[in-house]
């Protein structure tokens, strides 16, 4: 477990939100909910939180000082949710109403907290200062693949106004990252060799564009690659980048979206074996298929620890917002709408088949 792992986040009336009060496993946290739950939301104010302070550390010797952290941290969710307004993302009542988010790290150092209004605009009130910033990227995918709009599009991106999400132009930046070399680079064979064989090529940059490089077939331009692939060669340039490799943080919304489920298989291999490796992992899902394969490589011997380590988070709307129940293991969670209808599904279709 690094110090500089998320350990946990408490947020009262963001958005979906009335009263979250969450721990969070240094390992994999699986976000289990139906749409409209608040998956993506708890994902992107991880994001958010901890990328704001990643950047700020990369552009400044300084340690945080409060007047500067509040303005880019109220940039940084605009950014990532695009709302029209900061105050938008207090959860919806009538009157006037107040968000207050709290997020802590292995390291208390770099916990933080803030709230804002629902008329605030551009700057929150932190109530807590970090006393250091994330060292390590945080990297989010979202339900899009993005290796086909990458070339140009970081630089479209800072000089035009865009209604894209910020983890676009966040990720871009990472995907162009040049290699790892070195001994990291030694480190890196093992978990990209189960991405690639799934991929059946290696993922390459030549002039600012990505290729699929198949072995004796040559190269093929990413947007003649089946979309549900291009989403896993983003996570392997990631990997191939050292951007996840021994720490970090991955936020993966959806990874199961345009996936075939042998593809999926693949994938949450994959993820396993980054939390393995050290690196954070928060996914959002509602694939009962995914969220059982999770559960089958985590049961094996060898991911013992990791299985300690992680935790499925359910989801479910009430009267006071939306509620999350975390439990090692997916049957204690409680009922999860999107699940339950899958299970019917499978109980219809028997008795569909046999009478």
């Amino acid at each position: 477990m690094t110090q500089a792992a998320l350990a946990s986040v408490r947020a009262r009336n963001f958005t979906v939100f009335g009263d979250l009060d969450l721990k969070l496993s240094s390992g994999v946290n699986v976000i289990v909910g139906e749409n409209g739950a608040g998956k993506s939301h708890l994902l992107k104010l991880l994001y958010a939180t901890v990328s704001v302070s990643y950047q700020q550390g990369r552009v400044t010797d300084d340690l945080p000082r409060k007047g500067v952290l509040q303005q880019e941290l109220a940039s940084k969710l605009v950014g990532v949710f695009r709302p029209e307004s900061l105050g938008r993302l207090v959860r919806r009542r009538q009157g006037r109403g107040r968000s207050d988010v709290d997020v802590g790290f292995v390291d208390k150092g770099l916990r933080l907290a803030f709230d804002f209004a629902s008329n605030a605009k551009s700057e929150v009130n932190l109530s807590r200062s970090p006393a250091d910033w994330v060292r390590e990227a945080p990297a989010f995918l979202p339900t899009r693949e993005l290796l086909t709009i990458y070339p140009g599009f970081v630089s479209l991106y800072e000089n035009r106004a865009l209604e894209f999400e910020e983890t676009w132009r966040d990720t871009c930046l990472l995907l162009g990252l040049p290699l790892t070399r070195g001994p990291r680079a030694a480190r890196v064979k093992p978990l990209l060799e189960p991405i690639e064989q799934t991929l059946g090529g290696t993922v390459i940059d030549e002039n600012g564009r990505f290729y699929l490089r198949v072995p004796g077939g040559g190269s093929f331009e990413m947007p003649l690659v089946a979309e549900g692939l291009r989403k896993i060669a983003m996570l392997a340039r990631l990997i191939s980048t050292g951007t996840l490799l021994d720490s970090g943080y991955l936020f993966w919304d959806e990874p199961e979206s345009n996936l075939n489920p042998k593809v999926i298989k693949g994938v949450a291999e994959s993820i396993v074996q980054l939390a393995n490796s050290g690196v954070q992992v928060f996914l959002g899902t509602h694939s009962l298929f995914l969220l059982r394969e999770l559960e089958i490589i985590l049961s094996r011997p060898e991911n013992s620890e990791t299985r300690q380590r992680g935790q499925f988070i359910g989801l479910s709307p009430s009267d006071d917002g939306v509620v999350a129940i975390a439990d090692q293991d997916l049957s204690g969670i409680g009922d999860i709408a999107s699940l339950d209808e899958s299970l019917m599904q499978s109980d219809r279709y028997v008795e569909a088949a046999f009478g």
